[in-house]
């Protein structure tokens, strides 16, 4: 029999081959996506210094408080235009997307829009 390599290991590695190309830097750092079964976890990160400059999920009191679930498009699109908004708060206009080798639809898709929407340019 053919052993069937897990979706997990098989999204390590596409985020591993994604890795390679995407560096953030300090005039446009990285805005990583993981999504769990539950909740979306976004960050925004200088690869250069190795420091999170922002991040954002769907567990924070203030993000969950405006969610009637946190684990649907909904939830995602919330979630997107807040870190959208914290990162032009911060001075954060330009970001590298990584979308952490999840396929870019649904969720991620709609993350990415409602951070576009709120002025992050990617």
């Amino acid at each position: 029999m053919i052993s069937k390599v897990s979706r997990k290991e098989v999204r390590e590695e596409k985020h591993r081959r994604l890795r390679r190309h995407l560096h953030g830097t300090a005039e446009r750092p990285r805005l990583a996506v993981f999504r769990s079964n539950n909740h979306m976890y976004v960050q925004i990160i200088d690869d250069t210094e190795g420091k999170t400059l922002l991040s954002a999920s769907t567990n924070q009191k203030e993000v969950k408080a405006e969610l009637e679930k946190t684990n649907d498009v909904e939830a995602a699109r919330y979630l997107g235009s807040y870190i959208g908004k914290k990162a032009l708060e911060k001075g954060i206009e330009e970001v590298v997307f990584d979308r952490g080798g999840f396929i870019y639809q649904g969720k991620i898709q709609a993350l990415a829009d409602a951070a576009r929407e709120a002025g992050l340019n990617f």
